[in-house]
């Protein structure tokens, strides 16, 4: 791309060097000094193309947030007319109502800060439920929310030869069955019951697991609970393994460890959060969207 840059933050370093790589952009990262009392120093590159591309992920979002609006910011500063935001992650999209009196609805906040600042939005697997686009969160210009499910697909095809895909829940169901529609593997969705933020219950569904492959897929692992619900659930049916394969794996607290107890073989992630389980690079599609 002529003209443009990728920005990169230090924590998302390597993923933002590929995909400017797969974009071909050139790349730089931006300078963080953090002062003692907590504020943050940028340094940008002191002059930029009209066309800047800031790519970051929103896991831990509250000072990455501040310091994103400031690069943006920044960016203007020094240059850049067409600003786009490729967040592979993308926070505070979950309390998109107010359940309770009282309670801020945090994606329309987020979303408009992040628009006051943005041309376009990329992400994926944005955590999507009472609006239906992307922009109706964050109204930019030009906002696209992709999903993983092709390369989750072409890596689980590397791994198994007939996997058995589990959704954990109702919510996703988009993920599994899109995943098993690549190469017609079968595919089953339990049901959760919430008690809250540490405690569900889950239904399995009607289907015979024993002696296959199951795959656990899911947009978010968080504290897992819901994953770990039904590893437990599966192992009484005897499968020849269980694995998770999820797009954006937080794992809060011992989270990972206590999928392992339960009897997970393998845990796997694609790198829109940094983790020791990423397995899954998303700079070709992030690329062929940019």
């Amino acid at each position: 791309m002529t003209d443009s840059l990728l920005l990169g933050f230090p924590e998302y370093n390597d993923q933002a060097q590929r995909l400017a790589e797969a974009a071909g952009m050139e790349y730089a990262c931006i300078d963080i000094h953090r002062f003692p009392d907590g504020e943050s120093k940028l340094t940008l590159p002191p002059k930029l193309p009209c066309n800047v591309v800031l790519c970051r992920s929103l896991d831990h979002p509250n000072a990455k947030l501040v310091e994103l609006v400031l690069a943006a910011g920044g960016a203007r500063a020094l240059g850049a007319e067409q600003l786009t935001l490729v967040a592979p992650y993308l926070a505070y999209m979950r309390q998109d109502k107010a359940f309770h009196p009282g309670e801020v609805v945090s994606q329309q906040v987020i979303g408009r800060c992040l628009a006051q600042y943005l041309d376009g939005l990329l992400t994926v697997d944005a955590h999507l439920h009472r609006v239906s686009r992307l922009d109706q969160a964050v109204p930019v210009a030009h906002a696209v929310n992709l999903n993983a499910t092709e390369p989750m697909a072409a890596f689980l095809r590397k791994q198994f030869d007939n996997p058995f895909l589990l959704g954990p829940d109702g919510e996703s169901v988009q993920w599994v069955s899109d995943i098993a529609r690549h190469d017609g593997w079968d595919y089953a969705v339990a049901t959760k019951d919430r008690l809250g933020d540490r405690e569900v219950v889950i239904h399995m569904p009607e289907a015979d697991f024993r002696g296959r492959d199951v795959v656990l897929v899911d947009d978010v692992a968080s504290t897992g609970r819901t994953l770990l619900g039904a590893a437990r659930q599966l192992q009484q049916q005897q499968p020849a393994s269980i694995s998770v394969l999820v797009t954006h794996a937080l794992f809060v607290g011992d989270s990972e460890e206590q999928l392992r107890a339960a009897g997970v073989k393998h845990i796997w992630s694609c790198d829109s959060v940094p983790h020791s389980t990423n397995a899954v690079h998303l700079d070709t599609l992030l690329a062929r969207h940019l």
